[in-house]
């Protein structure tokens, strides 16, 4: 089933066929060569939206749309680019600094997508940035919203693995703030050595009147976070909470969000939140069909048996997850995946934290990985181009993310540090 399916998919990948449609078709043959019960289809797709966490995206992805028009995107930028664009490569290190910000706020990748690709993919363009490079670095930079807390994988993992949910969110600074600033420095050298930005330093602002004009945008994380932190509210609450915000912000103190802009905010948010919800549908029908084929157990079962030192036991988990995490929604990976391979990490001393932060950051790569790459998506969305004009400017990004990953795996005191200092 799993051969047929796989064989389905890169037919229609071939007819140039929408990776949506294509994914939820290769399950649908799987269903049908396996003589299952059609209504599987509806079930699934059906099962793979009715989560309550998955509420944040449209909530995101509106705020994200009242924060870009309502002038609090703009702030933030300005911000970050006070603080990282005064040299060459400067516009691309902002991206990623404005995007670790909002991380804070939404802990959905996809929402920084929209929500800060809106406007910097338009502004790394006008600075001579290749439309490829600007959507490839956004969608890249947007894969630290899974990582910084507050985020939705680090719930379902430590649901899963029967972890602390506080632990999990404080070891998550440490990778999230590695990893941003390691793109960070590999987006400013390779704009040097490709000749991009030159300019990027017209009309930068001093760092102080930009934090005085960003003050109420750089509320909004303090907010947000405090209000998890404080058990105010859920991550999933706290999206709603960042629309109120976005919107009493934009329409009655920066006074940049008329009532006629309202409609077509709302219209866009819908359609945006549609394609992405369209693409997790048919991911979460075709992550049930390879979970029923019993694929994930017999990595697990197969990493376990053979891979005999905590050195190789991560190398082989990094290695399968990478490849799951490009075929199976990072949700579903987690859990499913998470109550196999805790125990035998645990087995072999690997502190159930740590590991969280191995899973999550390598799965968060399945994000900007094709074929679905929910992130890449977004971003293309956004960029308005073809996912192949992407790919060759994405991969020296997922290089870099690899080798962070292998950082964060192997020197375990960068998640544990911060955990250590507030739990022990």
């Amino acid at each position: 089933m799993s051969i047929t399916m796989l064989i389905t998919m890169i037919v229609c990948f071939a007819l140039s066929v929408s990776i949506a449609v294509s994914i939820g078709l290769a399950s649908v043959v799987g269903i049908f060569v396996n003589e299952a019960n059609m209504l599987i289809v509806v079930k699934e797709i059906f099962n793979s939206i009715n989560k309550f966490p998955l509420a944040a995206i449209p909530f995101f992805i509106l705020a994200g749309n009242l924060m870009e028009t309502g002038g609090i995107s703009k702030r933030l930028v300005e911000f970050a680019k006070s603080l990282v664009g005064g040299v060459q490569g400067g516009l691309a290190a902002t991206c990623v600094l404005t995007c670790m910000i909002f991380a804070a706020v939404s802990g959905s990748s996809v929402a920084t997508t929209f929500a800060i690709g809106a406007i910097l993919i338009p502004a790394l363009i006008k600075h001579g940035y290749p439309v490829g490079f600007a959507a490839a670095l956004q969608a890249t930079s947007a894969e630290l919203g899974v990582i910084i807390p507050p985020s939705i994988p680090l719930i379902l993992y430590g649901v899963s693995a029967e972890v602390s949910i506080g632990e999990l969110f404080i070891a998550g600074f440490g990778p999230g703030l590695f990893i941003g600033g390691g793109l960070m420095v590999f987006a400013v050298l390779y704009a040097r050595y490709k000749g991009y930005g030159k300019n990027d330093r017209d009309g930068r602002m001093p760092v102080g009147a930009a934090a005085r004009q960003a003050a109420l945008a750089l509320m909004m994380p303090v907010i947000i976070l405090g209000g998890i932190y404080g058990g105010v509210f859920t991550p999933t609450e706290a999206a709603a909470v960042a629309v109120l915000y976005a919107f009493i912000v934009g329409v009655f103190v920066y006074r940049e969000i008329r009532i006629a802009d309202i409609g077509p905010i709302l219209r866009k948010s819908v359609l945006s939140s549609a394609v992405v919800m369209f693409i997790i549908a048919n991911a979460g029908l075709f992550s049930f069909m390879i979970t029923r084929a019993g694929v994930p157990e017999m990595i697990g079962a197969y990493l376990a048996e053979v891979l005999r030192s905590p050195v190789y036991f991560l190398l082989g988990v990094n290695g399968a997850l990478f490849v799951i995490g490009m075929f199976i929604e990072t949700s579903a990976a987690i859990i499913v995946l998470a109550p196999i391979l805790v125990p035998v990490a645990l087995a072999f001393g690997i502190d159930p934290v740590h590991f969280g932060m191995v899973m999550v950051v390598n799965l968060a790569l399945g994000m900007i990985t094709p074929p679905f790459g929910v992130n890449l998506f977004a971003a293309c969305a956004v960029a308005k181009i073809s996912l192949d004009r992407i790919i060759p400017s994405l991969l020296p990004f997922v290089a870099v993310i690899i080798a962070c990953l292998m950082v964060v795996t192997y020197f375990p005191p960068l998640s544990l540090f911060l955990r250590d200092l507030v739990y022990h």
